[in-house]
């Protein structure tokens, strides 16, 4: 029936207007005589007689079988689909001329009559949504479905660790200072590079497999076979969909992620991938964005911009394409390298520069502005 809908359509109106319009024409007859005989008056008793046949068909015909219908759409289908095939061999040829003129003047008029079954991304939503205000999806379950959809469209310099960021060992670097730096660093993997230069990364070391050589008191070189680790190397424009299939391909966990001009951006670890689908996987001193008051938040310069219209409630945000942190999104407002006290306003917000180091940007101060509709109705 979805794959020939033409068929089904027409029998439903040639047997709604062949309906219609006998009760019209009997209805009427029939009722008319009474009314004549009660009122006395033939015009008016054709004009009630009309308003009650009319009435009772839309009343009983249309509205009610229709709701019903809609409260019980798949049971009702499932019993008049073989009447419906039976109507439709019945009135075969009556179908095969009014199908036949129906398909000549869309076609006249360039218009498609296939059945589009794609369903998108926001199709999905849309469902997730109703199904979320119907009770029928948890709000942990909307959240969930929502962030694996998120994976397809944020690429991997949204979460990675940058290049700043990334702690990494000299292959000659000593001993002490590997263990000491191991120690004070949360970090379970640090890339081995030759000369301090991450461009010639050789690999990277696990801290448990380096210190577990040390305990046992061996001479350990980073540059061992049995302990240095091949790094896995992806380009920047991978998705967060993209690494995960990597990683389960091939079998790691940890990532060095290389720009178009091979030159190193960043790590990032599956860690840094499930973030994004189970929420962010970090303690309270170490939330990129932390609200301060009723209106106002803190936020670090490297959150993704997506966290961020996610937190604020913004719509979107203008050519978002062209950055993946709130930092871009201020160097792209301002057209410069962002100083402290740098302040732009958009979409009712307001973004102030409150720290940065050299040309980055440590943190930012938003501030909900206060509208003309707002303070009317403080008033």
């Amino acid at each position: 029936m979805q794959e020939n809908p033409g068929s089904f359509i027409t029998v439903v109106q040639i047997l709604l207007n062949a309906v219609a319009i006998l009760s019209g024409v009997i209805g009427e007859s029939a009722i008319s005589p009474y009314l004549v005989a009660l009122i006395g008056n033939e015009t008016l008793a054709s004009t009630l007689s009309f308003i009650f046949v009319t009435g009772t068909f839309v009343l009983f015909a249309d509205l009610m079988p229709k709701r019903f219908a809609m409260s019980f759409s798949e049971p009702i289908a499932i019993r008049l689909i073989r009447p419906m095939m039976m109507l439709i061999f019945i009135f075969k040829p009556i179908i095969w001329v009014f199908d036949g003129a129906a398909d000549l003047l869309f076609k006249l008029f360039g218009i498609s009559t296939v059945r589009q079954d794609d369903m998108t991304s926001e199709d999905i939503y849309a469902v997730m949504d109703a199904g979320a205000e119907a009770g029928v999806l948890k709000q942990q379950e909307h959240h969930l479905i929502a962030n694996i959809f998120e994976m397809q469209e944020r690429t991997v310099t949204s979460v990675m660790t940058t290049r700043e960021n990334i702690i990494y060992f000299d292959s000659l670097e000593k001993d002490e200072v590997i263990i000491e730096t191991m120690m004070r660093e949360p970090h379970h993997k640090f890339l081995v590079c030759l000369e301090d230069d991450l461009e010639q990364t050789l690999g990277y070391v696990e801290s448990r497999t380096y210190l577990a050589q040390v305990l046992q008191q061996k001479q350990v070189r980073l540059t061992d076979q049995n302990i240095l680790r091949t790094a896995l190397f992806i380009p920047d424009t991978l998705t967060l969909f993209d690494v995960l299939e990597t990683f389960k391909t091939t079998g790691t966990d940890f990532a060095v992620i290389v720009n178009e001009y091979a030159l190193v951006v960043g790590v990032i670890t599956l860690k840094d991938v499930m973030s994004i689908v189970m929420g962010e996987l970090v303690t309270m001193d170490e939330q990129p964005i932390v609200q301060r008051t009723e209106n106002s938040w803190l936020i670090d310069g490297m959150t993704p911009i997506g966290d961020v219209i996610r937190t604020l409630g913004i719509v979107n945000l203008p050519k978002s394409e062209h950055y993946e942190t709130i930092s871009g999104f201020m160097m792209y407002m301002l057209r410069k390298i962002p100083k402290k006290t740098d302040v732009i306003e958009h979409a009712g917000y307001k973004f102030e520069v409150l720290d940065t180091e050299n040309v980055k940007i440590n943190q930012l101060l938003v501030t909900k502005v206060a509208t003309k509709a707002d303070n009317e109705q403080e008033v």
